[in-house]
């Protein structure tokens, strides 16, 4: 389990997807807070007293997209250093060089992906280990 638990913000508008990384997060000892679309996520970072570790973002959502949510991320001296990885059923029509130098994306992994993966990446971009 981790020593100080890390909040991960997760943004995905498909609640299968959305659940599966939850649990494989939450498994692991992350506590993690899932909004349905980039509205929702925007209003749980301002209304929230706690700051979120880590952003997982879908990249296409209704209202406001993972680019959008991005930039807004960005915008906010809280969040402007916080790591995000973009989760996306479009890999092969992004521009992943240009996510990662405009937005400074962490990652982006491709759907379908592996849970492990996915808590492998998390763990990267927290700098940390923690085992199941």
């Amino acid at each position: 389990m981790l020593s100080e638990t890390k909040k991960i913000l997760v943004v995905e508008d498909n609640p299968a997807f959305s659940s599966i990384v939850q649990f494989h997060l939450e498994r692991v000892g992350y506590e993690v807070t899932v909004a349905f679309d980039g509205r929702e996520a925007r209003q749980r970072i301002q209304h929230s007293s706690d700051l979120f570790d880590l952003v997982i973002t879908d990249q296409q959502m209704p209202h406001v997209s993972g680019e959008q949510l991005v930039r807004y991320l960005q915008q906010d001296a809280k969040y402007s250093g916080t790591p995000v990885i973009m989760l996306t059923a479009k890999a092969l029509e992004l521009d992943v060089t240009r996510l990662r130098d405009e937005f400074n994306i962490a990652a982006v992994i491709a759907k379908p992906f592996s849970p492990t993966d996915l808590v492998g990446t998390v763990e990267e971009c927290l700098g940390m280990q923690v085992s199941p």
